[in-house]
């Protein structure tokens, strides 16, 4: 009866939210009380949501200051003066020109918001490309992979929703997966710099009129008056030391980005109205993510107070090959990149992982190597036409969805599939496991 509950839950909301008639974010409230209500857990509802919810505040704390750190340092102008040298260095060269493509998304992208990253990056290189007369799906290509590899942060989505569905840390997810992103990024900048000697090849190395174009009021701050062009180097310190911090685990997450957001906030808007007026040009993008992850709460708390992952876990088990069950990190590697494009992250992470981590905890296989193992696929991910802000960059680069998904997929692979070795070698998650 579990197991029946479990799975029609699971398929109810997946089928809810990838048709659109419900959001995520009231699917994964509802849809688990009605469920649990049917199967007669009226009496323990309460303190099981309760306790989901109160396993994801950290989460949320985290996600909430890690945006709102990320978005401040963008509108302090921060990132400006890496944005300028990109365009500066780029001028008529076509390898030039994809490889900074690259760059500049990879930069831009650490706020973890893809419409904002598109908006910027093809503002920036489209009239390059047109004026050398490269192709748009180059750019387009070299954008979203980089905002794949960037997605994998914590601030991201895809491991915040693999940490609030398992219950574990998201830092604990994120900073052993670092070097295998990096490896990620090598292999964005190989991409595009053999796209840029094939441009190269074709269309030779242009000197272009207004190549000495003064990029100094270049900016990726989308609010003017929140520009602090005198504070870069201490915004750029004291994001260098919060990144240290981080990857040396000082403090908590969530307490590393409160600190540094109060700190940044102090020191670059000291007037309390600017600060009124940074948080409130943000907080639509804050409440989305973090509603969803204390929705989440509910989701799980039901998930596993009930009984039904482990039901669950138990079928999956029985139906696994034995020879198959100590490969289930690799394999959930793998099935994250057709997984995450054809459903939505939140019904893969909160639908499909928990049973997943459940049944390859029987071979030894932790919840964190599994949810190291799950955001492997993002950069195919974004290339889904279930994602919104895909259609955002198709639509300002003037290309075809069908064209960005046919050139780019491949690649988006590869990409997931360099990282997932390198995880793999590096011991992040493992290829075997056996009690």
């Amino acid at each position: 009866m579990l197991t029946f509950l479990g799975f029609t839950m699971v398929i109810t909301f997946m089928s809810l939210i990838m048709s659109k008639r419900l959001s995520a974010l009231i699917a994964l409230i509802l849809v688990p009380i009605a469920f649990a209500l049917f199967g007669g857990f009226a009496a323990g509802i309460g303190p099981m949501m309760l306790e989901g919810i109160t396993k994801l505040a950290p989460t949320g704390v985290m996600l909430m200051f890690a945006i709102l750190y990320f978005a401040l340092m963008i509108d302090s102008g921060l990132f400006d003066p890496a944005v300028r040298l990109i365009l500066k260095l780029v001028k008529g060269d076509p390898v030039k020109v994809s490889v900074g493509t690259a760059v500049l998304a990879l930069v831009v992208s650490l706020d973890g918001d893809g419409a904002t990253t598109y908006m910027i990056c093809v503002a920036a290189m489209l009239p390059l490309y047109s004026r050398v007369g490269m192709s748009p799906r180059i750019m387009a290509g070299l954008i979203i992979l980089a905002g794949g590899v960037m997605n994998m942060t914590p601030w991201g989505g895809p491991t915040a929703r693999a940490a609030s569905a398992l219950h574990v840390d998201p830092s604990d997810i994120f900073v052993p997966m670092i070097p295998a992103m990096l490896v990620g990024v090598v292999a964005i900048l190989l991409i595009a710099y053999a796209y840029g000697k094939r441009e190269r090849a074709r269309l030779g190395e242009l000197h272009l009129t207004g190549d000495d174009v003064d990029h100094s009021e270049i900016s990726v701050s989308q609010f003017p008056e929140a520009r602090r062009p005198k504070l870069i180097w201490f915004n750029g310190c004291l994001t260098l030391a919060l990144m240290a911090a981080l990857v040396a685990g000082l403090l908590p997450l969530p307490v590393l980005f409160m600190i540094a957001f109060s700190i940044a906030m102090i020191v670059n808007y000291p007037c309390l109205q600017a600060q009124k007026d940074r948080i409130a040009a943000h907080a639509g993008s804050v409440l989305a993510v973090v509603g969803l992850i204390f929705a989440a709460g509910i989701f799980t708390g039901i998930l596993s107070g009930t009984g039904m992952v482990k039901a669950m876990s138990e079928s999956l088990l029985a139906v696994i090959p034995d020879a198959l069950g100590p490969y289930l990190a690799v394999i959930t590697a793998l099935v994250s990149m057709p997984f995450t494009f054809f459903m939505s992250n939140d019904a893969f992470y909160y639908g499909v992982l928990p049973i997943l981590a459940e049944a390859a905890s029987h071979y030894g296989i932790t919840p964190l190597e599994m949810a190291r193992a799950s955001i492997v696929g993002q950069p195919v991910h974004l290339l889904s036409p279930l994602v919104p802000s895909t259609y955002l960059l198709v639509a300002l680069a003037g290309i075809e969805f069908g064209d960005h998904q046919r050139f780019t997929l491949k690649w988006a692979v590869l990409v997931c599939l360099c990282i997932m070795f390198a995880a793999l070698l590096m011991g992040i998650f493992p290829f075997y496991s056996s009690l």
